[in-house]
């Protein structure tokens, strides 16, 4: 039961950091102003930024002794 809550943990605590990373994405789609090269730069630094929380929920989850 504990491995489980604490799995549950991990991933919401991994999907708060998703959407506070994600958070100006909506205001870029939704403003005409903003061009496609600038729009594909966001994109991809966000993709880019979202890398290392995956690989950790990924480890955490299969490896969760690394995280003592």
């Amino acid at each position: 039961m504990k491995d489980r809550k604490a799995k549950a943990k991990l991933i919401i605590l991994l999907g708060i950091i998703w959407i506070i990373i994600t958070l100006p994405l909506p205001w870029i789609v939704n403003n005409p102003e903003v061009s496609e090269t600038q729009f594909n730069i966001v994109l991809s630094i966000i993709g880019v930024m979202s890398i290392p929380f995956i690989v950790l929920g990924v480890v955490w989850t299969l490896k969760p002794e690394l995280t003592t």
